[in-house]
């Protein structure tokens, strides 16, 4: 397969948007009632919403399969639960692996109490999620979580889930994809790394502002699809979190 080397920018604002009276959804590829042919997916990521949940509420239980769930907190706690007996609390620098495999079911909610129960609270939870195929369909479900404290962030491009050999010692959580890895930092103002060279690279600002090197500045929300590109510096404007995919092969759909 021979890829054209493209850069393309898409604004925080031309998003898919659904908005319910517990939900705030932004979709950067199509995703439930929004569909666009020509949008979705980029390289093996086929889904990267944009959630926010109201304290009390969430997404009740409901079903995925042969699907590689990774969710990253911004703000707030998460409440996941799922039919193979896993259960916890997903909060900001706890990276959380889902494997669906043959199929599983799960809730994810803002609960409405203080982790430690001391009184309620009406904050909402903000995170991504972000799907990706898997290597194989039809494997067991599988479960994986484990924080990255913020001197670790703030090092670098990290590996947060990966399943590529490279990262084998170094990511945080593995995934059932040996093509794709997820990468996070956090920059502070002047702060600057390099984005990865990949067939595919998906970069996501989570929040804050940053400088992509050729193309400006991008703020929270924004997103660049890379197409057998990348090298770009990225530089912090003000305190800003990226999440950057890199991606070695591209999803083959029927």
């Amino acid at each position: 397969m021979t890829l054209t080397p493209s850069l393309d920018v898409r604004r925080a604002a031309e998003r898919f948007w659904t908005r319910l009276g517990w939900l705030d959804s932004r979709h950067s590829f199509s995703f439930s009632r929004h569909y666009d042919p020509q949008n979705t997916h980029h390289g093996l990521l086929l889904v990267s919403n944009d959630d926010k949940v109201n304290a009390g509420t969430g997404f009740e239980t409901h079903p995925h399969e042969d699907m590689e769930i990774v969710t990253w907190v911004l703000a707030g706690s998460l409440v996941h639960q799922d039919s193979t007996g896993h259960s916890g609390v997903i909060y900001p620098g706890l990276a959380q692996r889902m494997s669906a495999g043959t199929g599983i079911l799960h809730s994810e909610k803002n609960d409405s109490w203080r982790l430690d129960h001391s009184a309620p609270h009406k904050e909402p939870v903000h995170f991504i999620q972000m799907w990706v195929v898997p290597d194989e369909p039809g494997a067991a479900p599988g479960y994986e979580q484990r924080e990255l404290s913020d001197q670790h962030l703030r090092a670098g491009l990290v590996p947060v889930a990966s399943g590529m050999d490279k990262h084998r010692d170094d990511a945080a959580i593995r995934i059932r994809n040996r093509h794709a890895a997820l990468l996070a930092a956090r920059l502070g103002p002047g702060q600057a790394l390099q984005c990865p060279s990949a067939p595919f690279v998906h970069l996501f600002v989570a929040r804050g502002t940053v400088e992509l090197e050729g193309s400006g500045q991008l703020q929270a929300g924004d997103a660049v699809r890379m197409t057998a590109t990348g090298g770009q510096r990225i530089t912090g404007i003000e305190d800003a979190e990226i999440l950057i995919w890199e991606m070695h092969a591209a999803l083959r759909l029927n």
